[in-house]
């Protein structure tokens, strides 16, 4: 007997309440609110509160901080898409004046154009947004902190300059164009620049004491883009789920795995975590997540999907510091996923094959490597070492008996098929890589040739 997609087993339920219910209380905060989504569809909500009766409902709204950026990247995103710009082009091309104009829009994106990680005093989470008027009042005199390109150095500011970006080459408001080109095609009613009822209010906690402060709530101005969301669980799954899936009235497949690879090297000895475009990418207990956290004075959120388990969970909190949101969504992650692992879909053959295509299957020689050449149900091909587990790559269909590599060794490279004057297949060209039929077949277009004499013995 299997469980329906929309339902979770009762152990599941049971395991998803107590984490968070442990994350509430041992994080000491007033409340605690968290979804999971699996294959598309919300299959839990729960929350916690310090007010008998009284917990969070799915739709109360939370600030989450910077997971804001990611709305912010995929706008640029949407302007590259377009052709309105390019990731390499420099910031100076479409917005001048900034003092950081040779960092490339995609250093920006992915916090390595050696920006400042704050802006100048005073603390902008917790003063208004109009003490910084201008850019330069983000950026201030000590901006560049690290030559661009050369590491990963996390940058508020940075993401303040992609919203004005956005504004400037869109021609309105980073907030109106987060409303037409995300927020309404997602349907997600309940994410906004500002908080509309019910929304959490925000906390501190006393480090040594059981009590509690409010926190002031500002409007962060031009910095808005970096941090100024408010959203519930329920919309950030949905948007969690457009990050692993894509949407082509918002971003195509192609481009939201894009965000999902790494634009820079990550720090010495921090090799479980790294940044796309945009979004944060870490390994958790054997298995790649992306997504984002956040925080401001009141709050903090976390956000993750494991796009192969095709589960993605969110925790949200009304306390400035205490539990770890990110810690506990990546675990809400894994309790689904491995206690209940995504059911495959049914073995089904293609609906029709061409048969020059079929013809290229089977065994393939890279000098003496042996790789296997599969058909991929998108049209698309999969080269595989045979021995020893070495490079593997997917390809996508390119037209005219071409293909691009999507991932591996062979990302970004072109396969091809060479004919002879007969038609008939010679080899694969794979950047420059020959694959034959045999390994080094003395008819073969190996490169350098074959020895006359043949294969021989000692």
């Amino acid at each position: 007997m299997t469980s329906s997609p929309e339902e979770l087993l009762p152990s599941t339920r049971r395991a998803l309440l107590h984490r968070i219910a442990v994350a509430q209380s041992e994080g000491r905060t007033p409340s605690y609110a968290a979804a999971v989504l699996r294959d598309g569809e919300i299959v839990w909500t729960g929350s916690r509160s310090c007010v008998e009766g009284h917990a969070p409902e799915p739709g109360t709204q939370y600030r989450i901080g910077s997971i804001t950026k990611t709305f912010t990247a995929v706008l640029v995103m949407r302007l590259r898409d377009e052709g309105l710009l390019d990731l390499g082009d420099p910031l100076e091309k479409h917005l001048p004046g900034t003092g950081a104009g040779e960092v490339t829009i995609a250093q920006l994106l992915g916090h390595s154009a050696g920006l400042s990680a704050e802006s100048p005093a005073p603390w902008w989470e917790r003063t208004p947004g109009t003490l910084r008027p201008e850019l330069a009042d983000v950026l201030g005199e000590g901006a560049r902190m690290h030559p661009p390109g050369r590491r990963h150095h996390y940058s508020n500011p940075g993401y303040t300059v992609l919203g004005s970006l956005v504004e400037t080459v869109r021609g309105v408001s980073w907030e109106e164009a987060l409303q037409r080109e995300i927020l309404d095609p997602l349907g997600l009613t309940r994410t906004a620049a500002r908080p509309s009822a019910p929304h959490a209010g925000g906390w501190a906690v006393h480090p040594w004491a059981d009590v509690m402060l409010p926190e002031p709530s500002e409007d962060l101005g031009l910095m808005a883009p970096a941090g100024q969301l408010w959203s519930t669980t329920e919309d950030l799954c949905r948007f969690a789920w457009f990050l692993a899936e894509g949407d082509d009235r918002v971003l195509g497949a192609a481009s939201v795995r894009e965000m999902r690879t790494p634009s820079v090297p990550a720090e010495t000895g921090d090799w479980v975590g790294t940044y796309g475009l945009g979004v944060q990418i870490v390994r958790s207990e054997g298995r790649t997540l992306i997504g984002h956290g956040g925080s401001l004075p009141g709050f903090l959120a976390g956000l993750w999907v494991s796009v192969e388990d095709g589960v993605a969970a969110v925790a949200l909190t009304n306390v400035t510091s205490g539990p770890a949101t990110g810690v506990t969504a990546a675990e809400l992650v894994g309790i689904v996923a491995d206690a209940e692992p995504r059911i495959p879909r049914p073995w089904r053959p293609l609906p029709s094959v061409d048969p020059e295509l079929l013809e290229l299957t089977g065994p393939w020689y890279w000098g003496t490597y042996s790789y296997g050449l599969r058909l991929a149900a998108d049209g698309g091909v999969e080269l595989e070492m045979l021995r020893g587990g070495g490079r593997k790559s997917r390809f996508v269909a390119a037209g005219e008996g071409r293909w691009t590599g999507l991932d591996g060794y062979y990302a970004g490279e072109t396969l091809s098929v060479v004919r002879r004057a007969d038609g008939s297949v010679s080899h694969l060209d794979l950047g420059s890589f020959v694959f034959t039929r045999e390994p080094y077949g003395p008819a073969d277009a190996v490169p350098g040739g074959v020895d006359e004499a043949g294969w021989r013995g000692l």
